[in-house]
């Protein structure tokens, strides 16, 4: 093997964990919202998604 042939695989390995870290950190926060979401009041999360679309200049009825 050439020292060419080896960079380029350590290169491989590097992006293959940088993109093994990036997927874990979206299914931790995908994971996060989905938890608090699913454990909050029904009212807690209305109200919140309704003062969200106001600020955002949003109507919402």
């Amino acid at each position: 093997m050439t020292t060419k042939t080896l960079s380029a695989a350590a290169i491989l390995s590097a992006s293959r964990l940088e993109i093994l870290r990036a997927a874990l950190v979206v299914f931790t926060l995908g994971a996060g919202l989905v938890y608090l979401a699913g454990f909050s009041y029904a009212s807690v999360a209305h109200n919140a998604a309704h003062d969200s679309r106001h600020s955002l200049g949003f109507p919402c009825h």
